[in-house]
């Protein structure tokens, strides 16, 4: 049996809630901008499912880390609105870090001989 390849714009297991959260520190964002913001911002590289991100916001929302409301969206259409929390913002920058350090040492086992 082989590997199996992950389909181009697959998210690695665990940075969907650390780009949800980095994407709202550009302030209230409902779902579907969410994931078009991460869509059009990684040049098509990341694609952000609705299945994998309204549980996502759920579950940030339940955690504490992001607070949302009813409002309308562009197209005068209801839409709840995602914000981040001072929680929200604490868990970006742990998260950060964390992602900084992991990236620094694959990006080291990948540049050896």
């Amino acid at each position: 049996m082989g590997e199996q390849k992950p389909a181009s714009g697959d998210l690695l297991q665990g940075t969907l809630d650390m780009l949800v959260l980095k994407t709202l520190t550009r302030g209230p964002m409902h779902g579907y901008a969410i994931a078009e913001f991460i869509h059009h911002t990684t040049e098509d590289a990341l694609r952000v499912e609705e299945g994998a991100l309204y549980p996502a916001l759920h579950r940030l929302e339940l955690r504490g880390l992001l607070r949302s409301e009813w409002g309308l969206s562009e197209n005068n259409r209801r839409a709840k609105f995602y914000r981040l929390t001072p929680a929200g913002r604490k868990r970006l920058a742990e998260e950060t870090v964390h992602w900084d350090r992991m990236a620094t040492a694959i990006a080291r086992i990948l540049e050896t001989a």
